[in-house]
């Protein structure tokens, strides 16, 4: 009656913003990310029909706040009738801080709570439940490059290409490792009902993913940074122009972009992608990964700099749980 899951964040290269169905998280546009190895979140889910309720433990501290998100997904995969749960969440890098630790939560804790209720599900099916809880953790349950589409009333999440096959390294600067001020969802809706540029966002998204796609089919390097930059710039504008607006950068995110672009102006094979939250990703062909580290590291602010390459989807990691 227990397991434990690992899941890594996966880095949106082509993003979405906004819902079509905010009772189910549908998502309004589709979206393709990256996988990442080095960064995780291990969630341990114990049933235990003696608790009264359910208890969450996020890093070693109780976290009322997120239980009832948690609860809502626990729901879905085990039944309204389930047993409670005594949930352990434990994670490599900063939670909500734009680093998609919601991603990586949900993805490993459908998968725990499915496996410690003896359950058999597909990865489609899993993918499905966690995208309930989060968007983006339905590509969590995947590796490599990652593709969202929606379908008339659902989604479909499926591998492009493994990591293996394209092993790009992605440097991560961590600008401030504070919670974001506003979570992604509810930002969401402030752009869908007060942003001009909302609906142009949503007419372009379907020309980025093809490009996307096959920036990564051919391996093109320079196509795939030019169309994942443009899409995350066009992203945050869409932010930006929201009432009130929404800037999740700082300072440190526009200096950590100017160094991206001195590296380009150099000849350097890397890009920049930000999703909600002010951490700028690197990414990056393996060769130049040290010297995108070095230049990324040396400017003022940053106060770490996390590096990792593409990495497998969610998986179980064992039935005994921390501690």
């Amino acid at each position: 009656m227990r397991a434990t899951a690992r899941a890594q964040p996966n880095i949106a290269l082509i993003k979405y913003w906004g819902k079509r169905d905010t009772n189910r998280n549908l998502p309004a546009v589709g979206s393709i990310s990256m996988t990442l190895s080095e960064l995780h979140t291990e969630m341990c889910v114990e049933l235990d029909v003696s608790l009264d309720e359910d208890v969450l433990v996020v890093n070693g501290v109780e976290n009322p706040g997120l239980r009832p998100r948690v609860q809502s997904c626990l729901d879905h995969v085990l039944g309204a009738g389930r047993s409670r749960a005594r949930i352990t969440s434990t994670s490599n890098f900063p939670v909500a801080a734009g680093l998609a630790s919601s991603a990586s939560a949900f993805a490993a804790l459908v998968v725990a709570a499915a496996a410690a209720a003896g359950q058999s599900r597909t990865t489609a099916e899993l993918a499905a439940l966690a995208g309930q809880a989060s968007g983006s953790a339905a590509r969590s349950l995947y590796g490599g490059f990652v593709e969202l589409r929606n379908r008339d009333d659902d989604i479909d999440v499926r591998s492009l290409r493994p990591g293996s096959e394209w092993p790009l390294s992605v440097v991560i600067a961590i600008t401030t490792a504070d919670a974001k001020p506003v979570g992604s969802g509810a930002a969401m809706e402030i752009s869908r009902r007060t942003s001009p540029f909302y609906a142009r966002w949503i007419d372009q998204q379907e020309t980025d993913l093809a490009d996307a796609r096959n920036a990564i089919a051919a391996r093109n390097f320079a196509q795939l940074a030019a169309v994942a930059e443009h899409n995350c710039l066009k992203m945050h504008s869409v932010m930006w122009a929201s009432r009130p607006p929404i800037v999740y950068w700082n300072s440190v995110t526009l200096s950590c972009m100017r160094a991206v672009r001195e590296l380009q102006a150099a000849g350097v094979g890397v890009f920049f992608t930000i999703d909600a939250g002010p951490q700028v990703k690197a990414v990056c062909l393996p060769d130049n990964e040290l010297r995108v580290r070095d230049e990324l590291a040396s400017v003022a602010g940053v106060a770490e700099v996390m590096t990792s390459g593409l990495g497998d989807g969610a998986a179980l990691v064992g039935a005994a749980c921390p501690g």
